[in-house]
């Protein structure tokens, strides 16, 4: 029992260091591209660029519409997103609403590839079927303008301790999506 609890523990650890730098102590400090950081925060084993995780988990990994904690939400390719995004789903707000955690979306501190915790993203399509969403943006301090179509959601095995903070801003995070 001991020897398999140390076994489980170790692959935990070199699953981990395998997807963040070397020095990273949690999640938030990872600097880098979506992909590895969706994959270390969801638990989805998906490699390759984000606009291809929604085909790659047909068949391996539950799929929909409907956002929950440590749902991957998959972008599709697009001219402004060439390489797709994923993000993973820390909070649902309401059916239309939740907050996300991801990599490597808005500039922090004048660079891109850092982590956002509990940001707004809010479904806009005619459908409310996820299919279209805005993402709260750090550079215009809100959701931006853009709309970006996605595929839907892939639900993971275990989504990370770290995706939501202690008190994320639930009304912020409405009055985002709604008051534009």
């Amino acid at each position: 029992m001991f020897g398999s609890l140390v076994r489980g523990l170790l692959l935990l650890v070199f699953a981990g260091a395998a997807s963040f730098p070397l020095g990273a102590r949690s999640l938030l400090d990872y600097v880098g591209q979506c992909v590895p950081f969706a994959r270390a925060a969801s638990g989805v084993e998906i490699y390759g660029d984000a606009w291809t995780w929604w085909d790659q988990a047909n068949g391996r990994y539950p799929r929909g519409h409907t956002p929950k904690v440590g749902a991957v939400l998959t972008f599709a390719r697009t001219s402004r997103l060439p390489l797709g995004h994923v993000l993973v789903i820390s909070r649902v707000v309401e059916p239309r609403v939740a907050m996300v955690t991801h990599a490597n979306w808005s500039r922090i501190n004048g660079v891109r590839g850092g982590v956002e915790q509990d940001v707004t993203v809010f479904d806009v399509s005619p459908k409310g079927d996820w299919t279209q969403v805005k993402v709260w943006y750090r550079d215009s301090q809100g959701l931006g303008s853009s709309v970006y179509p996605t595929h839907g959601f892939i639900y993971g095995p275990r989504p990370a301790t770290e995706l939501s903070s202690a008190a994320p801003d639930y009304v912020g995070s409405l009055i985002d999506a709604y008051a534009r």
